[in-house]
């Protein structure tokens, strides 16, 4: 699983690095001005001392060498192999230097004139065990600080996220059509507010839209409606003559079975729309071997000469609780789809127990494009002739208001299989 940078989980990382960073800072900085204070502090008080004792020795040569717990002083002449001064200080030169003799750490003040050799030694073995405690205290106190900034963070991000998180909450449960939703009075004047004013104004906009949206369509198919009834009643009327040519009686019958089928989309259509505000009133039990085959009759003068045959088999009795022209639209797009793409051969719909499948024989559709072939305007690389890429979008809606689940894929032996399943999952 990823991991997700939450806007609280970088407020807690930031305050983390700053407390840990400005710890670690001080720390380094305690480390460095004790190293150089103690350096400066010891090496100055050497070489002081060292210039006082050389000074008492030139004035009395009966002084004694300086003795001290942790100091040791000797003092020489040069070429004289003074054995009690170890060999690493007596080849330093003159000043202050840092010096291991048999494992333990001194600090060696060196004077070497031209006829006088002196030489003062400190013990710094407890100050490197000092230092290594005061490195262990600060390392604590960073962990300290660390730890205090953990939780300033966690403290802060709880109190700047929480007016973020319970928007998102509200944002989250808004519920479509109630009716006084405003965000930006439930939080203060601030860049929340601000956020939630502008959620407001943008969610103001888009309920307009949808809304206009919803009343076009309605209007559309419901004006839509009159002149096709026009047009269907007045070619039944010429239909009933009984002295028709048979070519004029042909393009009647296709002229009443686009004015059916404009009808049937029409409905469908206005149906969707009112489904959407939850009513449902008109829906009730049809067959939907008869639908099928009712579609299937209206696609048959269209094949022309082709060399293609539509076959129905009702393997079981279906019915389905819908309005007819929402199985028509959406059984009749699924077999023009079918007769669009096989040039020759057969489309086969099968009414099984609970779906209906149309295979083809036709190219069928690349692996990659099937999970996009229900979406809007779209056409695949192997598309032919006109065609906008909506109809097995309006299926995919109509699906997803009635609960129905489609699915397609290529058969093994050619061609295309698609599967309407009237009683399982949404379609997505």
């Amino acid at each position: 699983m990823r991991f997700r940078r939450r806007l609280r989980s970088r407020i807690i990382l930031s305050f983390l690095l700053l407390g840990t960073l400005l710890s670690g800072l001080l720390a380094i900085s305690v480390l460095t001005l004790q190293s150089y204070l103690e350096d400066q502090l010891i090496g100055a008080t050497l070489e002081q001392e060292l210039d006082d004792y050389v000074a008492q020795l030139r004035a009395d040569p009966s002084v004694v060498e300086p003795f001290y717990t942790r100091i040791q002083g000797y003092v020489t002449r040069p070429g004289d192999p003074n054995r009690s001064v170890a060999a690493q200080v007596r080849s330093l030169d003159t000043g202050v230097h840092d010096v291991t003799i048999g494992g333990v750490a001194f600090k060696a003040a060196v004077r070497k004139d031209d006829d006088l050799w002196a030489f003062l030694t400190y013990d710094v073995s407890d100050n490197s065990r000092l230092t290594t405690r005061l490195i262990w205290a600060l390392l604590g106190v960073v962990l300290l600080f660390s730890l205090l900034s953990l939780a300033i963070g966690l403290w802060s991000s709880s109190r700047v996220m929480k007016p973020v998180t319970e928007l998102a909450g509200r944002l989250e449960h808004l519920e479509e059509h109630a009716p006084d939703q405003r965000l930006a009075e439930r939080f203060a004047d601030d860049e929340v507010g601000q956020l939630a004013a502008a959620l407001d104004s943008y969610a103001e906009r888009m309920v307009h839209l949808v809304e206009r949206d919803r009343e076009f369509n309605a209007d559309v198919s419901h004006e839509l409606r009159t002149p096709l009834a026009v047009i269907s009643g007045a070619t039944e009327l010429l239909l009933a003559q009984e002295d028709l040519p048979s070519r004029t009686r042909h393009r009647l019958l296709r002229i009443a079975r686009a004015a059916r089928q404009s009808t049937d989309i029409t409905t469908a259509l206005l149906h969707l729309v009112r489904s959407e505000r939850g009513t449902h009133e008109d829906s009730r039990s049809y067959d939907v071997a008869r639908v099928a085959e009712d579609v299937m009759q209206m696609h048959r003068p269209l094949l022309e000469s082709r060399p293609l045959e539509l076959r129905l088999l009702e393997q079981a009795k279906l019915s389905v609780i819908a309005p007819e022209s929402v199985l028509a639209v959406t059984i009749g797009n699924l077999i023009s789809n079918a007769v669009r793409y096989t040039a020759e051969g057969e489309v086969v719909v099968t009414v099984s127990d609970g779906q209906l499948t149309v295979e083809d024989t036709g190219p069928g559709i690349p692996e990659e494009e099937l999970a996009r072939v229900m979406d809007r305007h779209f056409r695949g690389a192997r598309a032919e002739g006109k065609g906008s890429g909506l109809g097995l979008a309006i299926v995919k809606r109509l699906c997803r208001l009635y609960g129905w689940q489609i699915h397609f894929a290529n058969r093994e032996e050619g061609g295309l299989r698609a599967t309407l399943n009237f009683f399982g999952k949404a379609a997505g």
